[in-house]
C-alpha cells in the first residue's frame, strides 16, 4: 500500500495519516492541514461578539461580564473597554492589552463590539 499523503513537514516521516481535516505524524505528533485547505479555512473563520456582530483586527470591544483573571485575585469588571484587539486561533479568540492588567486573552462570548 502506497501513501499518497505528503511527508511530515517537521520530521519528514512518511507515515502520515488523515484525522478529519488534519494530517497527523505518528512519530513526532505534529498536526497540519494541506496548504490549499489552510487558505480556505482562514478566509472563512469569522469571529462574532456576544450580540452577533462580526469582529475584525483593530476593533474596540467592551467586556459584558465580570471575569476572574486566571492566576490572580483580580477581577476584570463589566464595562471595561478594550482597544485594538487581535483575532487569533485557539481556545480564546481575542488577544489584547488591557490597561491595568496587561496582555490578556478573551473569548468572544464575553465581549460586545463598540
Amino acid at each position: 500500500m502506497t501513501n499518497a499523503l505528503p511527508n511530515c513537514p517537521k520530521c519528514n516521516s512518511e507515515y502520515t495519516y488523515e484525522d478529519g481535516s488534519h494530517l497527523v505524524c505518528p512519530e513526532c505528533a505534529h498536526e497540519w492541514t494541506l496548504a490549499g485547505d489552510t487558505e480556505n479555512s482562514e478566509e472563512t473563520k469569522i469571529v462574532k461578539d456576544a450580540n452577533g456582530n462580526v469582529l475584525t483586527d483593530g476593533d474596540s470591544v467592551t467586556v459584558i461580564k465580570d471575569l476572574k483573571v486566571k492566576g490572580s485575585s483580580s477581577v476584570l469588571k463589566i464595562g471595561t473597554k478594550v482597544k485594538s484587539i487581535r483575532l487569533v486561533d485557539g481556545d480564546h479568540d481575542i488577544d489584547c492589552k488591557i490597561d491595568g492588567f496587561g496582555p490578556m486573552k478573551l473569548k468572544w462570548e464575553f465581549v460586545k463590539k463598540g
